[in-house]
């Protein structure tokens, strides 16, 4: 396995960060599935974009501000599942592990369409 380059998006698909996450962190488009906005906002954490964050946050349960731990170091993500989340729905759940030196974030993630843009809703920790 090669070590990933500061090119290849962190979100984990065979991709520059340009043509792929950060394309939506820039405001050049939008994510166009739920899965996508997911995986965007996972990259958004590696890189400390809050401003993302809270922007792909539905309105009814963003915070008012977030504040990222400096020293958590993301170190992969995996989607588990998917539910709807498509361009034909309004919308769609995305199960992920997130992790990070020192463990892993597992969570079922709820997304909205809100005015044609998709936001994370908010999320639950599945135990299994």
């Amino acid at each position: 396995m090669g070590a990933m380059t500061s090119r290849t998006c962190p979100c984990g698909l065979p991709q520059s960060y340009d043509a792929c996450c950060g394309r939506f962190h820039a405001g050049r488009a939008v994510a166009p599935t739920a899965e996508l906005l997911m995986r965007s906002r996972y990259s958004a954490f590696v890189k400390g974009d809050t401003a993302y964050l809270l922007r792909t946050w539905h309105p009814r349960t963003r915070p008012e501000r977030l504040d990222l731990d400096p020293g958590m170091k993301w170190t992969g993500l995996e989607i588990l599942d998917t539910a709807d989340g498509s361009a034909f729905h309004t919308t769609g759940t995305v199960e992920f592990r997130a992790s990070y030196r020192g463990g892993a974030l597992r969570e079922r993630s709820r997304f909205e369409r809100v005015a044609g843009a998709w936001v994370y809703v908010d999320g639950e920790f599945p135990q299994d």
